[in-house]
């Protein structure tokens, strides 16, 4: 039996795309680097290092002039994030019954705080987990084993939802359901 619902967050609860594509486009043409919606498209999911690394951004201080550049702009594209509903419902409804939700995301916690503020949507989980919080991004599924085992849940009562192919990895790595959700 289902007992906890865990989802990704970027992509899945919430699309995301297009507010951090904005956001990492300005903060690259801060450093004089052009950043298409392809190259980002193609390393969308991925933890901020590695996503560096696809970029071939190899230098530390640009890097964190990236990272504090996008955490800047990200806010002021808010407008352009749009709710997952039909799976806020399935959310809502499935705790209203009972069950645990949680959020598992490799998002970094500050900004994953701010849009879940932003859109009234704090309080919704039991559980909430950012990049912060695990060692290792997906395709490892440490962040969702750590989900689980904050709920109390095993594999077996948990019934996971992603969007990106390192996130369906971890999730199938996890040993728990998954379904894959397309925005």
């Amino acid at each position: 039996m289902i007992r906890a619902i865990v989802t990704d967050f970027d992509g899945t609860l919430v699309d995301t795309f297009e507010a951090n594509f904005c956001a990492y486009q300005e903060a690259f043409q801060k450093e004089k680097i052009n950043l298409t919606k392809a190259e980002y498209e193609a390393c969308f999911g991925l933890r901020f290092e590695r996503f560096m690394e696809a970029m071939n951004i190899d230098d530390i201080q640009m890097s964190n002039r990236i990272r504090e550049y996008k955490k800047q702009f990200y806010p002021k594209y808010f407008s352009r994030l749009t709710v997952n509903k039909p799976l806020l419902i399935l959310i809502k409804t499935f705790r209203g019954m009972g069950g645990l939700c949680a959020i598992a995301s490799t998002a970094r916690t500050e900004n994953l705080m701010n849009v879940l503020k932003f859109l009234g949507l704090t309080d919704e989980f039991d559980c909430i987990l950012s990049g912060a919080d695990v060692k290792n991004g997906k395709p490892d599924p440490e962040i969702y084993l750590k989900a689980m085992a904050r709920l109390g849940v095993s594999p077996d009562e948990t019934m996971i939802f992603e969007d990106s192919a390192v996130g369906i990895e971890a999730a199938e790595q996890s040993g728990a359901y998954f379904m894959r959700i397309i925005l």
